[in-house]
Parts: structure tokens; C-alpha cells; sequence
């Protein structure tokens, strides 16, 4: 598009005092801005990852409290490492289960529950499989990578929540005798359907998004700040540190999930 062709201003012998605000009165002023941006926004859309429940104690995948009997985690959410020896698969899993459940959600996961009730048009998509939010109160929520209490039979394909140990490991269905797998979304295969529609429908309609506590090296969840970016949604990000999507935010707060959300949202 062609621009208007003007005059360039040019100095004057006028002296004007700027004002320079410090660091803190940044960080004031964009909390201020992005405040605004969420109340008044008509549809909200919050993206969480490990960081947020890792304030709660849940071991995250890159850290070095998740390691379990020295393994890496990586090399054991695979349906290859389930198929070659699913008894180590389920111990492992039976080690997450029990430290997920002696924990308890935080300010962040309450700050969260308490704006989906402000907001008629709200989602929150989660890379988290422990249940936090939902512990929290949160309803409205998009577990796109499943659920650690959920358990699906790789025979008949029965489905089920289960909170408690299992006696026998590998368990088995009662019903076919099939194996029994933890229903969450291992490395190399496809997102359960209805949560990532939903995720991917409220991405390209939501006028604000929150980043919180997400590495954003996993795909597809990596490229959702992009996706609402380009549908014109206003992006901000909550995190201890810089990560890939920090470039494109609208506004970054770098600092803990569990503090900062009760701020921003409150």
C-alpha cells in the first residue's frame, strides 16, 4: 500500500523532558494494559503447561525430579516402550500417580477456576494430564494430552477413570482380559480429537490468550500462540523464563504462574 509522502520533523532548539520510567513502573503499567485487555475481552483462552502444576509438586518430563530409577522420562511415554515391556511402563506410571495425587492445586490453578466464571465464552487447554484444574473447579477445560486417572483397554477399547494403585502390574481389563494403558497421549501419537477441536476452534476465535507456565517445544501445542496470533488475538505470557513464543507476545510477565495469575486475573 502507498504511503502519503511528508515532511520529516526537524529539530528544534526546544529542550523536552522525557520521563523514564523504571523497570517496576513497566511491569506495573503492562500488568495495567493487560488487565484491561482480559476484562474487557468478549472470549478468553488460557494455555497451560508443566510449569503451572510444577508449583504444586508434580515432577515435570525436563526436570531432574522427574527422573524415576535414573530413566528418562522421554524414552518411556512412547507406545514402543509400553509395547516392549508395559510392567516398567505402568511402574513408572504408577510412581507418577501416587506423587501426583499428594498434591494439591495452587493460586495459579485457582486464579484460572475463578475467571472462567466471568467469562461465557472461555477455554482452557492444558498440556497437564494430573487434574489440577479440574480439582481446582475448573469445568470448561481441554485436556489435550489426556489424563494420567484415565485408563483404556488396548483390547476392547473400554475407558475409565481409576484413582487409586493398582495390586498387578500391568493391570488387565476385567471385561476382555485386554491390557490396560494410561490414558494419556504418548510421544508420536495423535491428540484425542474432541479436546484438540475445541482447542483449535477457540484458538482462531479468542480475542486474549494466555501462555502460562508452557515450555513450547512440544507440537502441537507450540505453534497455538501463533495460530491465535494470526486470528488477531492478543497474546500474553506468563513464565519464569524466555521461551519460543516470548517474541510474539503482546505482553510477557516472567515470574511464577502461581503468582502472577491471581494478579493479572484478579
Amino acid at each position: 500500500m502507498q504511503g502519503r509522502c511528508v515532511p520529516c520533523p526537524q529539530p528544534t532548539s526546544q529542550h523536552h523532558k522525557v520521563q523514564v520510567l523504571s523497570e517496576d513502573e513497566v511491569v506495573v503499567a503492562m500488568m495495567d494494559t493487560a488487565r484491561g485487555w482480559i476484562r474487557t475481552c468478549r472470549s478468553l483462552c488460557v494455555l497451560t503447561g508443566a510449569g503451572v502444576s510444577a508449583e504444586s509438586g508434580v515432577p515435570t518430563f525436563r526436570g531432574p525430579e522427574g527422573l524415576w530409577k535414573m530413566r528418562d522420562p522421554m524414552s518411556l511415554a512412547t507406545p514402543e516402550a509400553f509395547a516392549e515391556d508395559p510392567k516398567e511402563v505402568w511402574e513408572w506410571y504408577q510412581w507418577r500417580r501416587r506423587k501426583i495425587r499428594g498434591c494439591a492445586p495452587n493460586a495459579g490453578h485457582v486464579a484460572l477456576a475463578a475467571v472462567e466464571a466471568a467469562k461465557t465464552d472461555f477455554l482452557l487447554v492444558t498440556q497437564n494430564v494430573d487434574g489440577l484444574h479440574r480439582a481446582a473447579g475448573s469445568r470448561r477445560v481441554a485436556e489435550i494430552h489426556g489424563s494420567i486417572w484415565g485408563i483404556r483397554c488396548t483390547g476392547c477399547g473400554a475407558e475409565r477413570y481409576e484413582q487409586g494403585d493398582f495390586t498387578d502390574l500391568p493391570p488387565r481389563c476385567g471385561a476382555c482380559g485386554g491390557l490396560l494403558r494410561p490414558g494419556v497421549v504418548w510421544f508420536g501419537e495423535m491428540l484425542p480429537r474432541e479436546a484438540s477441536g475445541a482447542a483449535t476452534d477457540m484458538l482462531t476465535r479468542c480475542e486474549v490468550l494466555i501462555v502460562a507456565g508452557t515450555s513450547a517445544v512440544v507440537a502441537p501445542a507450540s505453534g497455538y500462540a501463533a495460530l491465535a496470533k494470526r486470528h488477531g488475538a492478543r497474546v500474553i505470557e506468563v513464565n519464569p523464563d524466555e521461551t519460543p513464543v516470548s517474541r510474539i507476545c503482546d505482553a510477557t510477565f516472567r515470574g511464577k504462574s502461581g503468582e502472577v495469575l491471581p494478579s493479572l486475573l484478579g
